[in-house]
């Protein structure tokens, strides 16, 4: 199945504990059907220090959050959308915006 959400796009989270936030796609996990966002689902990892010299402590790291929990922001309207798909003529399949049917992928 083709990819909906992608490495870099901007993500509108609509259900969970993080409703209603914004964020940067960091990474995606296609076999789990996950995303790590930038800014949400912000979980505590209590670390020990190690030889290699990192230090231990409290360290803040995103969780990943449900694709389906999800709905990419449109970049020419700002507003998040449902992602539908279109062959154009020179044989590229990209992505498109079904509010504003304007092309995501360029």
């Amino acid at each position: 199945m083709a990819a909906r959400i992608k490495k870099g796009d901007k993500v509108l989270v609509i259900s969970g504990s993080s409703k209603g936030a914004r964020g940067e796609v960091l990474s995606v996990s296609p076999a789990e059907n996950k995303a790590v966002v930038q800014g949400v689902a912000v979980a505590k990892h209590h670390t020990k220090a190690s030889r290699m010299g990192q230090e231990g402590g409290i360290i803040s790291r995103e969780a990943p959050v449900h694709l389906s929990n999800l709905a990419l922001i449109d970049p020419s309207t700002d507003k998040p959308t449902k992602v539908g798909f279109r062959v154009l003529d020179d044989g590229r399949k990209v992505r498109v915006a079904r509010k504003s049917g304007s092309a995501i992928d360029g």
